[in-house]
């Protein structure tokens, strides 16, 4: 029996409690001492001996009241802890000064190997098999910062605390360090957190909005593919919202809780990029962190990664993508240890990947192993009827960034909507509707207000960006390029299509350029794009 003996503090009176105690010929296993309570476990107390007990205590000076208590307050904090520690799917110790165990929870034991009561006395660095952690763990006092290490061949972020008293000893200076709290993180842990915090709300297909029938199927085939476990190819124009259906799709399957993690291989060169996907070892080259760095790959284990763009990866990136879809493995940048992952690949392209194929520019067995499912978003041009459905609902979250009331349409504004071309699909259509809520004063916008004569210029200018600025001003002294070079809208054919007018023009492009840089690297380092590239466009036009 344990009992909770209330007192007024003097001297002597534990003494005086234990001696009463004893007196009656009873064992006491623990004694626990808090402010105001001395909690006695007694194990050979029975209900019929404490009411005399209790009234021999009450007679000792300073002793208020003497009751039953269910558990010593120590032993319910362990409990607590215990409990605590078991909850807890990251690896956690607590270790001495020298870098011994302490205590540790089951998921560090699991990793090492061992039962967690086993873990008490060995050493952090030998336990996990990394001697070299022990010395500068204790030689920093336990306050390294956030790093990297490599643990029993797994990789995992190690977070050291040191632990000493709250409060220093008066007149002596800071508290000496006592040990260390680690606490190990895996990559994909940390990614899932930060991928919860971000996507609250992950979008489903609720958030393609349309009505039309084109929406309608696309919606119906994606939530068909979405929870097929296998590699899914999106299809569509620029701005027709790649991404967002991919997202759709993550979340719409058995991965919805997982991260989803995109990389855009146009917007990274293809050096970065393969560390981006891949991650680094340690020392992979000058610059990088000193433990090296996880890939959206390790970071996304068990989710979604989305390749955006995946005709513009280079053909080295390709072939390394193509081993990972294989079996699973890959290498880190200048890593030796095989990793694997169970990661969903899902890709966008708006290129034709099957000419570019036949072009060699991407990579066949690639393109047959991603072009298992397909979606594809139609064009903004064939979804008229949606076209008031965008616009209403980008006009009203304009209206809420702008902190203005909501702006209505008049009927010249939704004519005009109407009978716009919208290259730029449904992208260029949020940003006309943005830009003129945000300028307009009025409570309604009107075709003018749309400037959509303007905006059809720009997102022309946008498609053909990458052409138009080609060949630098003309140095004082140089001649301008022939006549032939500059086609004009008079001498293209009348029944010739937008791919031949951008073949044409991109020819010209390439024989005008091709003598001031006479090798596809250099070509391809003047137009900021891979070898592999301008070295099957210089082949399909003859140049060279």
């Amino acid at each position: 029996m344990r009992i909770d003996v209330l007192y007024r503090d003097r001297v002597g009176l534990g003494e005086a409690v234990l001696m009463v105690i004893a007196r009656r010929q009873l064992n006491v296993s623990q004694i626990e001492v808090e402010p105001e309570h001395i909690y006695i476990d007694v194990p050979a107390l029975e209900q019929p001996r404490f009411d005399e007990l209790s009234q021999a205590l009450r007679d000792v000076p300073g002793v208020l009241a003497v009751t039953v208590a269910e558990i010593l307050p120590g032993v319910r904090r362990r409990l607590y802890l215990e409990a605590l520690l078991a909850g807890m799917s990251d690896p956690v110790l607590a270790v001495d000064g020298d870098g011994r165990v302490v205590v540790g929870n089951a998921a560090a034991a699991a990793l090492a190997g061992f039962s967690a009561s086993t873990l008490a006395g060995c050493r952090f660095g030998e336990l996990y098999a990394a001697p070299e952690l022990d010395a500068e763990l204790v030689a920093s006092g336990f306050s390294l910062p956030p790093r990297e290490v490599s643990l029993c061949g797994q990789t995992f972020l190690l977070d050291a605390r040191p632990l000493a008293e709250a409060e220093p000893v008066h007149g002596h200076g800071p508290a000496p360090v006592a040990g260390g709290l680690l606490t190990l993180l895996a990559p994909s842990r940390i990614s899932r957190q930060f991928f919860a915090l971000q996507h609250a709300e992950a979008p489903g297909f609720d958030r393609i909005l349309g009505e039309s029938p084109a929406i309608r199927d696309l919606r119906q085939r994606a939530a068909r593919v979405a929870g097929v476990e296998a590699p899914l190819m999106i299809l569509g124009e620029t701005g027709t919202g790649k991404e967002l259906l991919a997202h759709a799709c993550h979340a719409a399957s058995r991965r919805a809780g997982a991260p989803f993690l995109a990389l855009n291989c146009a917007a990274v060169p293809e050096n970065l990029a393969e560390s981006e996907l891949f991650g680094y070892a340690p020392g992979a080259f000058s610059g990088a962190q000193r433990g090296g760095k996880p890939g959206l790959l390790e970071l996304a284990a068990g989710g979604t990664v989305f390749l955006d763009e995946i005709g513009e990866m280079s053909l080295y990136l390709q072939a390394k993508l193509l081993r990972f879809l294989n079996d699973g493995s890959y290498r880190r940048v200048g890593g030796e240890r095989e990793l694997r992952v169970d990661v969903r690949i899902i890709c966008a392209t708006h290129r034709p990947l099957e000419q570019m194929v036949g072009e060699r520019s991407f990579r066949e067995d690639l393109y047959y192993r991603l072009n298992v499912l397909t979606l594809k978003l139609p064009p903004l041009r064939e979804r008229g009827d949606d076209i008031l459905l965008l616009a209403e609902q980008a006009s009203e979250r304009a209206a809420a960034q702008a902190g203005k009331p909501r702006c209505r349409l008049t009927p010249d504004a939704v004519a005009s909507l109407r009978q716009a071309a919208w290259p730029g699909n449904v992208r260029q259509l949020q940003n006309v509707i943005f830009r003129a809520v945000t300028l307009s004063d009025q409570p309604w916008l009107s075709a003018a207000d749309l400037d959509l004569a303007g905006s059809a210029v720009a997102a022309t200018q946008n498609h053909l960006g990458q052409f138009s600025q080609l060949s630098p001003p003309d140095a004082p002294g140089q001649s301008a390029p022939p006549a032939a070079a500059q086609p004009a809208a008079a001498t293209m054919a009348a029944d010739a299509d937008w791919a031949q007018l951008i073949g044409e023009r991109e020819r010209e492009i390439l024989a005008a350029l091709y003598p001031q840089h006479p090798s596809s690297r250099k070509l391809a380092a003047r137009l900021g794009v891979s070898h592999s590239k301008i070295a099957a466009k210089l082949k399909k036009w003859g140049i060279g």
